[in-house]
């Protein structure tokens, strides 16, 4: 008796933007493994979704007006819009303006989110087609991938909001980091970025609990994490390349792992300002200690050491007096990447009610009077560069030749090492 075939129903499609910093780009990896795994395809416009998902930042107004913008191009090109991430732990200010929205969740509310797209388009789940690799789905390029090691923070910076929409510093086991490592390099990545938004905070929040990764135990610490990641890493020829590293002293300890080649000797490390009363108005950690030698002895241990930091001009109360207290401080550290943000008021910030506000205009001129004076400093770093031999990670390969990155270029970040005769170069992102 012949049978009839049934038409397989088509498995529904979710469209994703992701919006905001690394952290959050994490964030919406975890999310579309899950999905992916529950059979859910990935669609590349809105239009043809069955719904669409957006991974929003909250942390400056800018960013808070460009997640709203996509969440009303969202809107209007599909009309199903679950939203999530930093804004999510403000929905009012969603709903305000975009009552239709179809589910708000918060930061991390991965399960929340997977519910939301559930009523929104039940999965049509067949484990003989659904794949997903073990190392799960990345956003990245295939060569490097961000390695997120814990969420929120626990410092309460008067110009910062993360604790209020991601909570307090939740260290990952050291275990479970060192697992999605193993896997990532064993998949072809050649870089791990490891992020969080304190990384040298690892493990306080669990008093550096013992894990245990191969049987054997490993603290739950920056120290011993970074190790046993460079060395998992180094028979793969990846590199470890460190953010969000505050200053604290036992990041001192890093620095000879750097020096021996054991992972990248790179440093991001957000400073933030030089005078002692604007950091004490910021509320920063580890802001009692002399950066500037710091700096002096971090390079003396590993002098091809790479530092990039972040600082903020026209911080409420700044005046000139302590704005040239940073330009001094720029000039003498001599860090070879630098960005500068002119402050901006944070809805729900503590500095906010600082007095003595500094007006925009200045505000603007101070952080063009920085990034002038840091553009000599940069280039006359680079000056020192050439002629010397660089191993580098090719992004990419074109017919006019192949863009790189060397162990001081973190990606979209950093500057690029532009190859021009690139014959016998291979693509592999």
């Amino acid at each position: 008796m012949p049978t009839q075939k049934t038409k397989t129903q088509a498995a529904p499609t979710v469209s994703f933007v992701s919006l905001g910093c690394p952290k959050a780009l994490v964030d919406s990896e975890r999310i579309i493994t899950k999905l992916r795994a529950e059979g859910y395809g990935l669609a590349r416009d809105h239009k043809g979704a069955d719904l669409v998902i957006v991974n929003t930042c909250g942390f400056l107004d800018s960013a808070k007006a460009e997640s709203l913008e996509a969440i009303g191009n969202a809107l209007s090109e599909n009309g199903k819009v679950v939203v999530t991430g930093c804004m999510g732990a403000e929905p009012e200010n969603i709903t305000a303006k975009f009552p239709d929205v179809f589910a708000i969740t918060g930061p991390q509310q991965y399960e929340s989110v997977l519910e939301a797209v559930h009523r929104a388009a039940p999965p049509q789940h067949d484990p003989f087609l659904d794949l997903v690799p073990p190392e799960g789905v990345k956003l990245t390029p295939r060569h490097y991938a961000y390695l997120k090691i814990s969420e929120g923070c626990n410092n309460r910076c008067t110009f910062c909001i993360i604790p209020k929409l991601r909570g307090d510093l939740a260290s990952r086991p050291a275990g479970d980091v060192l697992r999605e490592a193993e896997k990532l390099v064993a998949a072809g990545v050649k870089e791990l970025l490891v992020i969080s938004q304190d990384t040298s905070a690892y493990g306080v929040d669990i008093q550096y609990r013992t894990g245990f990764w191969e049987g054997k135990p490993v603290k739950t610490r920056m120290l011993e994490l970074v190790q046993k990641l460079g060395e998992m890493a180094q028979p793969f020829g990846a590199w470890v390349r460190l953010h969000y590293v505050y200053p604290y002293p036992h990041v001192d300890d890093v620095i000879p792992l750097m020096a021996e080649g054991r992972i990248l000797p790179y440093l991001d490390v957000p400073f933030q300002h030089a005078s002692p009363r604007i950091l004490k108005l910021m509320k920063r950690p580890a802001s009692a200690e002399n950066n500037l030698e710091r700096i002096r002895a971090w390079r003396r241990l590993c002098p091809d050491l790479t530092i990039r930091s972040t600082f903020i001009a026209g911080f409420p109360g700044e005046t000139e007096a302590e704005f040239e207290e940073l330009l001094q401080f720029i000039e003498a550290a001599e860090l070879d990447r630098v960005g500068c943000f002119a402050y901006s008021p944070v809805e729900g910030a503590q500095a906010n009610e600082l007095p003595d506000p500094v007006p925009e205009k200045v505000r603007v001129a101070r952080q063009r009077r920085l990034m002038k004076l840091q553009e000599k400093i940069s280039a006359a770093r680079l000056k020192q560069k050439v002629g010397s031999i660089q191993r580098v990670l090719v992004d990419e390969v074109t017919e006019a030749g192949a863009i790189a990155r060397s162990s001081a270029d973190a990606p979209e970040i950093d500057g690029r090492v532009i190859i021009r005769r690139a014959e016998g170069l291979k693509q592999i992102g």
